[in-house]
């Protein structure tokens, strides 16, 4: 609880966290945080604590954040697992898909008292891996950052959307702005002002297109499909893509190989500062492709992966013994995010990942694992999830 005063110390150890600057792996740090965190969460969210008591483990049990229980996010779906009084709840942000109806799906849903962590854990690593170069440069110039998404105010329980408010509230400069128009990308205009922006490129600064991974599908194949087709784009130097949500839509399957050509073809975006970011309606911080940081901040790159702040770690877990796999196997993504006080930390992804052996502890996602909802640990966490709550 966010009145709990408890929570609010807890709250601001991991606040001072996000502001000290320091990107400094801290694994001591990280775990008496973690314990402290999990013995909260147990005590205050009801269908956590019941979930880890029925897998034999409770705050007394524990040594570190690896022995902590990881709830299945298919949870999300079922429940709402807050650690506080229902009544603070101040937003809510929901998975895509649909509603609860005739399907019988259901989205995800992540419950907030407060936005505080949520936003300053966001912001820096945005600052780092899009926009590496205002992090740590405040008189850097801000940037036209256009959106393929909708704005805040018409995807309100959109985790995607806040997001990208803040980046524009806090990076863009006065040409920055949205792209969709009642709620689907608006193709013509967007391209008229990316032949602007390519035709002028000489004088004009960096662009950053942000959006879904098929928005950028969709961008494409109207800029294939106008009368502008046979025109090369070059955006300004230093532009950058950052794309999220997978390569898998509704209609088609396309790989991330061909969509980063394409966006190189088309755009004249080079590979090197195309960001892919691996995040979560569930989850309060994100994880971003390592490239473009290295690219203008590090001068030197390591192969691309996926890193994230260090008040969050992966652990990538056998889906048969529910282990750690050594480096450079494929186990199921686990997070444990302490950004997210007010819900649980401790998450089990149905997303398969693999180390990528350097001593950073970056990680690729490898894509959605093969029947994770039907056998090993996952079906596992789910079935003491669902016994724990009758």
């Amino acid at each position: 609880m966010l009145g709990d005063p408890r929570r609010q110390a807890f709250d601001q150890k991991v606040l001072a966290w996000m502001t000290e600057g320091s990107w400094e792996e801290d694994d001591a740090r990280f775990d008496t945080l973690a314990c402290e965190l999990f013995e909260f969460q147990f005590a205050y969210c009801t269908g956590y604590g019941r979930f880890c008591e029925a897998l034999g483990k409770t705050p007394s049990s524990i040594s570190n954040y690896r022995d902590i229980p990881a709830v299945p996010t298919s949870a999300f779906k079922e429940a709402r697992l807050h650690s506080f009084d229902a009544n603070a709840t101040t937003k809510v942000f929901r998975t895509s898909g649909t509603t609860t109806g005739s399907t019988g799906q259901a989205r995800g849903s992540l419950y907030l008292d407060t936005l505080s962590l949520y936003e300053a854990s966001l912001l820096p690593m945005i600052r780092r891996f899009v926009f590496p170069e205002r992090d740590g440069d405040a008189s850097e110039k801000p940037m036209t950052i256009r959106v393929l998404a909708n704005p805040p105010e018409m995807a309100s329980d959109s985790s995607l959307s806040h997001m990208f408010g803040i980046a524009l509230r806090e990076l863009g400069d006065g040409d920055s702005g949205y792209e969709n128009r009642e709620g689907a990308l608006d193709a013509a205009p967007l391209i008229t002002r990316l032949l602007q922006f390519s035709e002028r490129a000489e004088e004009k600064g960096p662009v950053a297109l942000c959006g879904t991974s098929f928005a950028f599908v969709h961008l494409l194949d109207a800029l294939d499909a106008s009368p502008h087709r046979d025109k090369t784009l070059q955006l300004p130097r230093g532009s950058r893509v950052m794309e999220t949500g997978g390569f898998k839509g509704r209609s088609r399957e396309v790989p991330r190989d061909e969509l980063y050509d394409a966006i190189e073809n088309h755009l004249g975006v080079a590979r090197s500062h195309i960001v892919n970011q691996y995040g979560m309606t569930e989850l309060g911080s994100q994880f971003y492709d390592s490239q473009l940081y290295e690219s203008v901040r590090g001068g030197t790159s390591g192969p691309r992966r996926k890193l994230g702040p260090p008040w969050a770690r992966v652990r990538l877990i056998d889906p048969e013994t529910g282990e750690d796999v050594v480096s450079g196997q494929a186990g199921m993504i686990v997070v444990h995010d302490l950004a997210n006080t007010g819900s649980v930390a401790a998450l089990q992804t149905e997303d398969l990942g693999r180390r990528t052996g350097i001593e950073d502890d970056g990680f690729e996602v490898l894509g959605r694992a093969s029947g994770a909802e039907a056998r090993g640990c996952s079906i596992a966490a789910d079935a003491t999830w669902l016994k724990s709550m009758r």
